[in-house]
C-alpha cells in the first residue's frame, strides 16, 4: 500500500510539472497555443533551404535551431514572426512546445502540393506498395501494354509560294499491344458501346495552334495483324515558317471524348531542295551512315499519285501505295563470302555493297551495290557519299546488270542496258530509280492495367541509358532519358526503389538488395535479371527495353574446395553453394 501511494504521488508530481511547463510556455508565447489552420494541398511552398547537395538533393531545414538561438535585440516580435512562419511551413510542427517532431516516411501523393520538383527520396505508403506490388507481379506475368509507334522522315522539303510539298514518306502511326483490347472491354463494361472505344487523332506541326483546321484528322483502321494504322498524307511546311527544325504533334482521343495523350515525334530537319552537288562528309546531317534507318520510294513521271513505297507484306517485298516500311541500311564487307556479310561502320558511298533489312519483320534482300542515278542512267564510277532525297539504284551483287525494280505492286529484277558511248553508265527504266531518305521511329509504351486512369498518359518517359555508381549496399543507378517528372518511381521487377527526381532527363534511385526478390537468394548461383519499369503514382506503368542483372562473382580463394558434380537435390551441394556464396561479393551490372 505504501509503495502504491508513493508511485501515485510521483505520477501526480510529474503531471504537475508538465502542466506548469505548458502553462509557462503559453504565457511566453500565446501564439503557440492557437489552432493551426488547415493546409491546402494546392498551396505553393518554398524550399526550406538554398543549400544544395550533389545530385540536386537539398537538406531539410534545421527547425529546432530556431528555439535554441539567442533572441534578437528587438525583442520577441522578430522571434514570434519566425515561429509563425516556420509553423505555417511545417506540417509536423508541435503545437505545444514549438519543437519539430520527427516526420513520417515520405510519401508520393497523387496530387503534388507544389509545382516545384521535390528534392528528396520518394517512397510509397507500405499498404499501397503491397497492393501495387501484387499488381506489378500480375503485369509481369501477362503484360497488357498499349504502344503508340510514330514513323516519319528525318528531313522535310520546304514548300514555296502556293505549292504544297507533302511530306514523303507521310508520317504513319501504329497502335499495337493487348492493352487496347483490354481498354475496349473496360469501356464495354461501362455500357458505352463500340463507339466509345474508337480511337481518333489529329496530327500537325508543333508550332500550330489548337485549331483543327491546321491539323489533319487521323482515322485508324485495323490491319490483319490487329494493329491500328493511320497516316497523315497532307502535311507540309510553308516558307513562312523560318525554323530549321520542327516536331510533329500527335493528339489521341477516344470517341467518347476521353483524352489519351499528346505524343511528339523526333526532330525533323527542314531543307529547301535535295543537294545536287557532291556531298561532303562535313555536313553529316544530310549523309547516311551504316546502321541507320531509311525509306525507299518510287515516283513515276514525278506524279504524287503514282508514288510507291518499298514495303514488306507476308514475308515478301512489295511496292505499296498506302504503307511504307523502314529498312536498316548496313554497309557490308565486299571481300567476305556471300553467306556471312560482316557489317562495317562508316558513311555509305555510291558503289558500296549494302544490305537492306526490314525493321519490323527482319526480312532481308540479297547484297546490293548502290549506284547513283543521273537522268535515268546508273553511274558506275561515282563513289561520293549518299545524301538525303537522292535518286539511286540497287544492283544485285554478282549479277549481269540486274537491278531492283517495281512493276505496279510487285518487286522484280530489271536488266539494264549498257550505254554504247560511255562504258561507265547503264540505262535504267522508271521502276528502277528509287529515292532514298532517312527515317526516325519513336515508340511510346504504357499500361493502364493497374489503375483506371482518367488523366492523359503523357508525358511518356523514355529511357535512353543507365549509369551505375557504387556497389554492394550503396549502389546507385542513374536513369537517363526524356520526359521524366516528379510522379515517377523506378521499379526493379516487382520491387520498388527509392527514387529521387533530378531533372526532366535524369532520375536517381537506390538499387534494391537482392534479398528483396525472394527468400532463396542465398542459394543464388546464377545471374538474376529483372526488368526496369517506371510507374506513375496513380498506377500507370511505363515499360522499357532495359533490364538490370544481379551477378554473383566467383572469387578464387586459395585453398577453396572446388565443387564436384553431385545431384541437385543433395544437401551437400546446397551447403557448399551457401559457403561459397558467403565468401563472394555481390556485384551488379546492367544490360539493355
Amino acid at each position: 500500500m505504501i509503495s502504491r501511494r508513493i508511485s501515485i504521488s510521483y505520477c501526480s508530481v510529474r503531471l504537475a510539472q508538465v502542466y506548469l511547463t505548458l502553462l509557462f510556455s503559453a504565457k511566453r508565447d500565446p501564439r503557440l497555443c492557437k489552432q493551426e489552420p488547415a493546409r491546402q494541398l494546392g498551396k505553393r511552398e518554398k524550399p526550406h533551404s538554398k543549400e544544395k547537395l550533389p545530385g540536386g538533393c537539398q537538406p531539410s531545414r534545421q527547425r529546432s535551431a530556431l528555439l535554441t538561438a539567442p533572441p534578437s535585440r528587438d525583442g520577441d516580435r522578430d522571434r514570434d514572426r519566425d515561429l509563425d512562419r516556420d509553423r505555417d511551413r511545417d506540417p509536423d510542427w508541435d503545437r505545444d512546445g514549438g519543437a519539430a517532431v520527427p516526420a513520417e516516411p515520405p510519401t508520393h501523393p497523387c496530387r503534388p502540393r507544389s509545382r516545384s520538383p521535390p528534392r528528396c527520396w520518394l517512397r510509397s505508403n507500405p499498404y499501397q506498395a503491397n497492393l501495387l506490388r501484387d499488381g506489378v507481379r500480375r503485369y509481369l506475368q501477362l503484360p497488357a501494354d498499349q504502344t503508340v509507334l510514330i514513323l516519319h522522315a528525318k528531313v522535310a522539303q520546304k514548300s514555296y509560294g502556293n505549292e504544297k510539298r507533302f511530306f514523303c514518306p507521310p508520317p504513319c502511326v501504329y497502335l499495337s499491344g493487348p492493352g487496347w483490347k483490354l481498354k475496349q472491354e473496360q469501356i464495354k463494361a461501362r455500357d458505352l458501346g463500340e463507339a466509345g472505344f474508337r480511337v481518333c487523332g489529329y496530327m500537325g506541326l508543333d508550332s500550330m495552334g489548337s485549331s483543327l483546321m491546321e491539323t489533319q484528322k487521323l482515322s485508324f483502321e485495323e490491319q490483319p495483324d490487329a494493329k491500328g494504322f493511320s497516316c497523315a498524307k497532307a502535311l507540309y511546311i510553308s516558307d513562312t515558317d523560318k525554323r530549321k527544325h520542327f516536331r510533329l504533334v500527335l493528339r489521341l482521343f477516344f470517341s467518347n471524348g476521353q483524352e489519351i495523350g499528346t505524343f511528339h515525334s523526333k526532330l525533323i530537319k527542314v531543307i529547301s531542295k535535295p543537294s545536287q552537288k557532291k556531298q561532303s562528309l562535313k555536313n553529316t546531317d544530310l549523309c547516311i551512315s551504316s546502321g541507320s534507318k531509311v525509306s525507299l520510294f518510287n515516283r513515276l513521271r514525278s506524279q504524287t499519285v503514282s508514288t510507291r513505297y518499298l514495303s514488306v507484306e507476308g514475308g515478301a517485298f512489295i511496292a505499296s501505295a498506302r504503307q511504307w516500311a523502314a529498312f536498316t541500311l548496313h554497309l557490308a564487307d565486299e571481300c567476305c563470302p556471300r553467306s556471312e556479310f560482316p557489317l562495317r561502320e562508316g558513311y555509305i558511298r555510291y558503289g558500296s555493297v549494302v544490305q537492306l533489312v526490314c525493321t519490323a519483320t527482319g526480312v532481308t534482300l540479297p547484297p546490293l551495290i548502290i549506284r547513283k542515278v543521273m537522268k535515268q542512267y546508273a553511274m558506275l564510277d561515282v563513289d561520293e557519299p549518299i545524301s538525303q532525297l537522292h535518286k539511286c539504284a540497287f544492283q544485285f551483287q554478282g549479277s549481269d546488270r540486274m537491278y531492283l525494280c517495281l512493276s505496279t505492286e510487285k518487286v522484280i529484277q530489271f536488266q539494264a542496258s549498257p550505254c554504247p558511248k560511255e562504258s561507265n553508265r547503264e540505262l535504267l527504266n522508271d521502276g528502277s530509280c528509287w529515292t532514298i531518305i532517312s527515317t526516325e521511329t519513336v515508340e511510346y509504351t504504357f499500361s493502364e492495367s493497374l489503375a483506371c486512369v482518367r488523366e492523359p498518359v503523357t508525358p511518356v518517359p523514355l529511357i535512353a541509358a543507365l549509369q551505375l555508381t557504387g556497389g554492394g549496399d550503396v549502389a546507385m543507378l542513374e536513369v537517363q532519358g526524356e520526359y521524366f517528372h516528379t510522379h515517377l518511381k523506378v521499379w526493379f521487377g516487382d520491387v520498388e526503389a527509392e527514387t529521387m527526381y533530378r531533372s526532366p532527363k535524369s532520375l536517381v534511385c537506390v538499387v534494391p538488395d537482392v534479398s528483396a526478390f525472394g527468400s532463396d537468394w542465398r542459394w543464388l548461383r546464377y545471374p538474376l535479371t529483372v526488368p526496369l519499369l517506371l510507374i506513375r503514382d496513380d498506377g500507370l506503368i511505363y515499360s522499357s527495353s532495359f533490364t538490370f542483372t544481379y551477378t554473383p562473382e566467383q572469387s578464387c580463394i586459395p585453398g577453396q574446395q572446388v565443387l564436384s558434380d553431385v545431384p541437385q537435390d543433395s544437401d551437400k551441394l546446397l551447403d557448399s553453394i551457401h559457403q561459397e556464396f558467403t565468401r563472394t561479393n555481390f556485384h551488379l551490372f546492367m544490360q539493355s
